[in-house]
């Protein structure tokens, strides 16, 4: 049986990666941060010299919103750039058959064309205040290029859109715009503030979709490019909002705050290289999986503090 390892197992993502790979009997170790600082090569080495993986996902990242990244972007650069690199020459040496990376839709240049296309990742700088982040990820796909050509390194780099769903992260300081909606609506604040002027598009991707694309990239593709994972919806910040307060059944005031940054104008990707070569096609609607996550945390805010 193949011996799976996940860094960020415990995380948003990686939770549900794992979920998914026990379901189906595979033989899995959940990498968590408290265990194991991948940002420092000696405790990545000690990771794959507990584990020696023949298939690993690196899920592990520090990431947040808008405001998040314009508190910690030397944190989110350094950080998200270390723990790549350790993971790629740890996978190296240990001759791993096959890694699985996790880009950012973050890495595309602030004015790309729209839908995203992977030709375009190039084409110029990331919006600011994802900067760090987005350039750590992109230095992480030229090392996974790199390794793959000199020492035959078997990687694979998705770039997933924005994700949302059940075990996101509802921590008001660093959450993104989903369930920072979900959680101010439920809790019946009497208004709630969102930055900017609500203009700026996003595509997102429900989480067990996304684990859906990991998956398939691991069992139908060997390919050096990058391939894009999303959902094939735009929405403004405006509608989303409003999405999610008649979900929620909010009746307060939703107040537009103009002096924040609203972020990059506009951000979805065109998922038809992912669809071509492995088969990747989202499944859940919006609404439905807005529907699916605030039942969440309705179910488990109390229960995990998220609420308190």
């Amino acid at each position: 049986m193949t011996r799976v390892l996940v860094t960020g197992g415990g995380g948003f993502l990686g939770s549900h990666l794992v979920e998914r790979l026990e379901c189906e009997g595979r033989d899995v170790f959940s990498a968590r941060r408290a265990d194991y600082d991948l940002t420092a090569p000696e405790s990545a080495a000690r990771l794959f010299d507990d584990v020696v993986p023949e298939l690993v996902f690196h899920l592990a990242a520090e990431v947040g919103g808008i405001g998040a990244n314009r508190a910690n972007p030397g944190r989110y650069w350094y950080a998200n750039l270390a723990m790549g690199l350790n993971v790629l020459e740890q996978a190296r040496l240990h001759q791993t058959p096959k890694l699985v990376i996790s880009g950012t839709v973050c890495s595309y240049p602030k004015f790309a064309p729209v839908p995203f296309r992977e030709a375009s990742l190039w084409d110029g700088f990331p919006e600011e205040t994802n900067a760090p982040y987005g350039v750590a990820k992109k230095a992480v796909l030229v090392g996974a290029q790199a390794y793959r050509e000199q020492y035959g390194l078997n990687t694979v780099f998705l770039l997933p859109t924005n994700l949302y769903g059940p075990r996101d992260n509802f921590d008001l300081q660093t959450s993104h715009v989903i369930p920072a909606l979900i959680r101010k609506m439920v809790e019946g604040e009497d208004e709630v503030v969102l930055w900017g002027d609500g203009s700026p598009t996003r595509e997102f991707l429900y989480v067990e979709d996304c684990v859906e694309g990991f998956v398939l990239a691991a069992e139908r593709y060997d390919g050096p490019e990058p391939a894009n994972l999303g959902a094939s919806r735009e929405i403004s910040i405006e509608e989303l909002a409003g999405v999610v307060a008649e979900v929620v059944g909010y009746e307060g005031e939703i107040v537009w705050d103009r002096s924040k940054p609203g972020g990059q104008p506009r951000r979805s990707v065109d998922g038809s290289r992912a669809q071509e070569l492995f088969g990747f096609e989202a499944r859940t609607g919006l609404r439905d999986g807005i529907e699916r996550t605030v039942a969440w945390y309705r179910a488990n805010r109390v229960a995990s503090g998220v609420g308190s």
